[in-house]
C-alpha cells in the first residue's frame, strides 16, 4: 500500500503574526523533517514505504519575494490563489474547498476548509474565548465559536496540547475516541545570537540583569497584574531588575507601564534564545492557556520560571494564582533571590523539556494520519 498524502493546512504562517500556533505549525514541519533525517517515518514530498507524503496548502504568497517561504521547509506547497484573509472567509462559508489528491487534510487551527470525502483532522489549541470571553472581542468570539462547531461536526478526528483541552473538547460534544493529545515540542528555537540580545538591551538601556516576560500584548495574557505584582516585588528587591517584556502588540486597552518595565516588541527567534539563557527568571501568568509555549521555552533553555497553572509548564515552575496580584509579586522575589530554588527549578524545567521534541510530536502525527488514511 502506498504511504498516505496529508495535506497539512498552514495559513496561521501566512500572517503577519503567527503566534504560538505558528511556533507550533513550524515546530511540526520541522518535526517531520527530523523524522525523514533520521531515516524514521516521513520524507517531504515523497514516499518511502513507511511514512507519509506530505504537502502544505496556504494562501497565496507574498508578492515581492523570491519564491515562497513556506518551501523552506522542504514540502511542496499549494498555494491559493486568494489571499489570507478572502480565502478564510471562504472556507467559513464552504465556497472554497480543500485542493482534492489527499487521503487526510490537517487544518493546524480552527482555519480550516471543508474536504469532502477526506478524513480531516483539526488541532484545537483551546477554547479559551468560552472561559475567558472578557478576554476576546466580540467578533473574535463569534467567529472562534463557529469554526469550533464547524470542527466538531466535520473533523475526523481533533488533536489537541494538552488533557485539559481535551476535556474541554469532550464537555464541547466530541465523540468518543476522536481527540488525541499530543503536546508541542521544546526545542524550536535557534542556537542564541548573544550580540543581538546585548545590542537590544543596551539600546533599551538594561546593562546588567533582569526579569523577562514573554508574551503577545492582549487582555488574556494577564499583564496589567503581572506589573502590579512587579511594582510590589521591586519594592522588595534588594537591587531592584527590570522587567523586559518581549511580545507583538495584539488587541486590547493599553496594558500600563511602570517604572522598570522595559517593552522590547517583537524579537528574531535568535535573540529570543539569549534572552531566556540570560534571564534571572521568566514571569508567564496569564488567565487561560491550552497549553503555553513560554514557559517551555525558557525551561529548555535553563530559565527558572514563575507561572500560572499552564499545561506546558508540567509541575516544573513556580506556579502561582493568576488574579493573585500579592502571590505572583512573593514569588517573583523567591526566585529572583534564593539561588537554591533557582537551581531546583532548572533542574526541573530542562527535565520536563528534554522530554518534549518536535520529532515526537511529528511522529505522532504521522500515527494518526497512518490510522485514519
Amino acid at each position: 500500500m502506498s504511504d498516505p498524502r496529508v495535506l497539512v493546512v498552514a495559513q496561521q504562517l501566512r500572517r503577519g503574526v503567527p503566534g504560538g500556533i505558528g511556533t507550533y505549525a513550524r515546530g511540526l514541519l520541522r518535526g517531520l523533517g527530523a523524522l525523514a533525517e533520521d531515516g524514521g517515518d516521513q520524507r517531504p514530498g515523497t514516499g518511502d514505504g513507511v511514512g507519509v507524503e506530505v504537502s502544505v496548502y496556504a494562501s497565496r504568497a507574498p508578492s515581492g519575494g523570491a519564491g515562497d517561504p513556506l518551501a523552506r521547509f522542504g514540502y511542496p506547497v499549494v498555494a491559493s490563489r486568494l489571499p489570507g484573509p478572502l480565502l478564510t472567509r471562504a472556507w467559513d462559508r464552504g465556497v472554497m474547498r480543500a485542493p482534492a489528491g489527499f487521503d487526510v487534510v490537517h487544518s493546524v487551527s480552527l482555519a480550516a476548509p471543508l474536504a469532502p470525502g477526506v478524513p480531516e483532522v483539526v488541532t484545537v489549541h483551546d477554547v479559551a474565548w468560552r472561559h475567558r470571553p472578557g478576554a476576546y472581542h466580540r467578533r473574535g468570539r463569534q467567529w472562534h465559536e463557529a469554526a469550533f462547531t464547524r470542527a466538531l461536526r466535520r473533523a475526523a478526528h481533533l488533536v489537541v496540547p494538552s488533557e485539559p483541552v481535551a476535556r474541554d473538547v469532550a464537555a464541547a460534544g466530541a465523540a468518543a475516541g476522536t481527540v488525541s493529545v499530543i503536546p508541542p515540542g521544546s526545542d524550536h528555537l535557534p542556537p542564541p545570537d548573544d550580540d543581538a540580545a546585548g545590542a537590544l538591551l543596551a539600546s533599551k538601556g538594561v546593562t546588567g540583569p533582569f526579569l523577562l516576560s514573554v508574551s503577545t500584548i492582549e487582555p488574556r495574557k494577564n499583564l496589567p497584574r503581572l506589573f502590579a505584582a512587579y511594582e510590589m516585588a521591586r519594592a522588595s528587591m534588594a537591587a531592584p531588575l527590570p522587567l523586559v517584556v518581549v511580545g507583538p502588540v495584539g488587541w486590547g486597552p493599553d496594558v500600563g507601564t511602570g517604572e522598570g518595565v522595559v517593552f522590547a516588541g517583537r524579537v528574531g527567534d535568535a535573540t529570543l534564545a539569549a534572552l531566556y539563557r540570560r534571564a534571572r527568571l521568566l514571569a508567564y501568568v496569564p488567565l487561560e492557556e491550552g497549553f503555553g509555549l513560554p514557559p517551555l521555552e525558557a525551561m529548555f533553555l535553563g530559565t527558572p520560571v514563575v507561572s500560572s497553572d499552564v499545561p506546558g509548564a508540567g509541575s516544573a515552575s513556580l506556579i502561582v494564582e493568576p488574579t493573585d496580584v500579592e502571590q505572583i509579586g512573593r514569588a517573583i522575589v523567591e526566585v529572583a533571590s534564593d539561588d537554591a530554588l533557582r537551581a531546583r527549578l532548572v533542574a526541573a524545567g530542562t527535565a520536563h523539556a528534554s522530554g518534549l521534541t518536535w520529532a515526537a510530536t511529528a511522529r505522532a502525527h504521522v500515527t494518526l494520519w497512518r490510522q485514519l488514511r
